[in-house]
């Protein structure tokens, strides 16, 4: 979170669009996080809020009708890009085409909220040939409704982020801590068993030398 926000800091608006478009195009970043980030520094004055909000919104809905777009115009021929398949698997996208066929709306609207499952769902509802109509109304009203509810929480519980985030960073530092006191106790047991090892083994070659026969 902190990185991301000063990524955002230092491109201001160009970082709050980049980011959130390479999300909704099924980069594994968090939607919600660059939403947050721009409310945040909205909230500090660093960047207007009655832009960020805007920008947010446009990035969210650029990267989905891309999607919806590269589904469309290539059909059934993105299912054979291997990076298609990293984010829509076969099982997935004869679910997500059922679901299309019986609710092509509620479908939308759902997997706008869901993390994880909003690239697949976009880009097979370009494949399932969803009208772009229902598909541009469906996405943007759960967006207009999603969107501004993450930013206004973000922005008016700035102080209680903060204090949860230096939570996090103090409880990340003990994490690290501990990992490397186990670290090195699995290390020392290691080096203990293998040194016994080669001691027993030394003490049950002794005896064989000794009752070997003489040249």
């Amino acid at each position: 979170m902190e990185a991301l926000q000063e990524f955002v800091e230092n491109f201001t608006y160009l970082g709050v669009f980049a980011v959130l478009l390479l999300g909704s195009l099924g980069v594994p970043i968090p939607e919600e996080m660059p939403i947050i980030a721009a409310a945040v520094l909205s909230h500090e004055g660093i960047v207007r809020w009655w832009l960020a909000l805007p920008l947010c919104l446009l990035g969210v809905l650029s990267g989905d009708v891309v999607l919806y777009w590269v589904g469309w115009h290539w059909g059934e021929q993105v299912l054979n890009w291997r990076l298609v398949r990293l984010v829509l698997s076969p099982v997935r996208e004869q679910w997500l085409k059922a679901a299309y066929r019986r609710h092509a709306l509620k479908t939308v609207v759902t997997a706008r909220h869901v993390m994880g499952l909003r690239a697949a769902a976009f880009l097979t509802a370009g494949i399932a040939r969803v009208p772009f109509w229902k598909f541009v109304v469906a996405d943007a009203g759960a967006a207009l409704f999603g969107v501004p509810l993450t930013f206004g929480l973000a922005y008016f519980f700035t102080d209680q982020i903060k204090a949860i985030m230096a939570d996090v960073h103090r409880t990340e530092r003990w994490l690290g801590l501990a990992g490397l006191l186990a670290l090195a106790a699995i290390l020392v047991v290691g080096v203990w068993r293998w040194n016994r090892r080669v001691g027993k083994e030394r003490l049950d070659e002794e005896p064989a030398k000794g009752h070997s026969p003489p040249p």
